[in-house]
């Protein structure tokens, strides 16, 4: 097929010899396979803001590191410069995420290089090397579905470790090759100690896939592994090996009103005191 325009410098840079043909257009991004010397790979070319079908970005991007002041100036008025270093920003997401979380061990295409806005990686395959399906379009038994559910959400603990949330996980960002799932689209993902919307978007992320599996095995919709997991991370007990129960109960012990307020008051007064000290004021203590 003719070179699309956005991979021709890859082509011209030697990093891809020809185009094979475009496996997929979605929201973000159109995938195109193509021949990488003895190898097929993947090209993903990402859509211009304009053009994305995903709207909630401002969830998704706070807590982000921006590279400089000056970028980010740019990015909070919105000018030409700023749109462009925003745009960058949401596809370094990605790219920075596929590294680390395959870095951890957990189940993501191989990302190869990045170039020229051109996300070059892994062809997840089949056994006869022929793409390998979404977890949607695949037929699953009772058994099948619990045994991937698991995996899942093992891979689910095993980004978290790794400080990330994908943040748009369900069936159709997960690929299905001979040895199981393997997760994708990742360019909404979070920050999980940055982001004080990753509990909620884990929460849900774990919610997709009971949903999703619990079609074929009921027990599963009855889990909770979601809270499960983020109530370990916050205590700083979750690791990649942990073993999970589904089920989360919930702190209901009532706070003790009058410690909070003599902790509140404490605080008040150590404060006045630091600001006394600082404008050489002696205050009488109570």
């Amino acid at each position: 097929m003719k070179t699309p325009s956005r991979i021709e410098p890859l082509v011209t840079d030697g990093l891809v010899d020809k185009v094979l043909r475009q496996l997929m257009s979605g929201k973000e991004a159109m995938v195109y396979v193509v021949q990488c010397g003895d190898e097929i790979r993947c090209a993903k070319v990402y859509k211009e803001a304009n053009k994305r079908g995903f709207h909630k970005a401002v969830d998704y991007t706070e807590g982000r590191k921006i590279k400089n002041s000056r970028q980010a100036r740019a990015m909070a008025k919105g000018s030409r410069y700023g749109r462009q270093e925003q745009e960058s920003a949401w596809q370094h997401a990605e790219v920075d995420a596929l590294y680390r979380l395959a870095a951890a061990g957990v189940r993501v295409p191989t990302p190869y290089n990045f170039h020229e806005g051109v996300l070059l990686m892994e062809l997840v395959a089949d056994e006869d090397g022929e793409p390998a399906p979404r977890l949607n379009d695949v037929v699953l038994s009772a058994e099948d579905a619990r045994s991937y559910h698991a995996v899942l959400v093992r891979q689910v603990v095993r980004m978290l470790c790794a400080g990330i949330v994908h943040g748009d996980l369900s069936e159709y960002n997960v690929l299905v090759d001979s040895n199981g799932p393997v997760i994708i689209d990742l360019p909404q993902a979070v920050d999980a100690a940055a982001n004080n919307n990753a509990s909620r978007m884990l929460d849900r992320d774990v919610d997709n896939l009971a949903t999703y599996f619990g079609q074929f095995a009921p027990e599963l919709l009855e889990t909770a592994y979601g809270k499960e997991i983020w109530s370990l991370y916050e205590s700083g007990k979750l690791h990649p090996e942990i073993e999970l129960t589904g089920v989360f109960l919930a702190d209901e012990t009532e706070a003790d009103l009058d410690e909070v307020m003599q902790v509140i008051d404490a605080a008040r007064k150590e404060e006045a005191a630091r600001r006394a000290r600082m404008e050489g004021v002696e205050i009488e203590e109570e």
